[in-house]
């Protein structure tokens, strides 16, 4: 169980997203946090990471781990498409 509520999560978990933002902008990418609901965090990429096969590597394995090492280890990240 994670051990603070959405809004204690907010501005930590918008400090790890300011740290691995320069790496998908690099990239020709980009990452907004959408919200935090019941401890997931949701984020909407953007630029070249739309339609990249590489994409839910670097949620996970960047994003989601950027934010478990930081806040959390039991933190849980997903990408919010533009689709409906």
């Amino acid at each position: 169980m994670i051990p603070f509520s959405d809004e204690e999560l907010l501005e930590p978990v918008q400090a790890s997203i300011d740290v691995i933002r320069p790496m998908i902008e690099a990239d020709g990418g980009g990452i907004e946090l959408v919200e935090i609901k019941n401890g997931v965090v949701y984020v909407r990429l953007s630029g070249h990471c739309v339609g990249c096969a590489a994409s839910n590597t670097t949620l996970k394995m960047g994003v989601e781990r950027q934010i478990r090492n930081d806040i959390h280890p039991e933190l849980v990240v997903e990408n919010i498409t533009n689709q409906k």
